[in-house]
């Protein structure tokens, strides 16, 4: 008799969706210049990862996604004459960075559907 994965305790692979929207969000918003606004899907990352047992595996790249958004954050708020906007004042190479973080963590969610 074959057991299921819902019997045998075993949470099914599929990411939750919320999770794999925000993933495609997050690069889509700061490339976009709307930076500002990917706090919300990087929340979503975190707490799709942290608290749903389907996300384990992704729980670093979206971990890293985050510290590097929080200091984009940080630097932006800390800098007495920051721009305007987080767009503006984002460092390129720290935009590529958590756009390289969301980048990979689709792809690992990908990677999970393909298998």
């Amino acid at each position: 008799m074959a057991i299921s994965h819902s019997a045998a305790g075993v949470p099914p692979r599929r990411t939750p969706g919320y999770v794999v929207y925000s993933a495609l969000a997050v690069p889509i918003l700061i490339i976009g210049q709307f930076a500002l606004l990917a706090v919300l899907p990087i929340a979503l990352l975190l707490f799709g990862t942290w608290r749903d047992l389907r996300g384990r595996a992704l729980r670093w790249w979206a971990g890293l996604a985050a510290l590097l958004y929080a200091a984009a954050l940080a630097i932006w708020q800390l800098n007495p004459n920051g721009a305007e906007s987080l767009s503006k004042d984002i460092h390129p190479l720290l935009a590529g960075l958590i756009v390289a973080a969301a980048i990979i963590l689709l792809a690992k969610i990908y990677r999970r559907r393909t298998r």
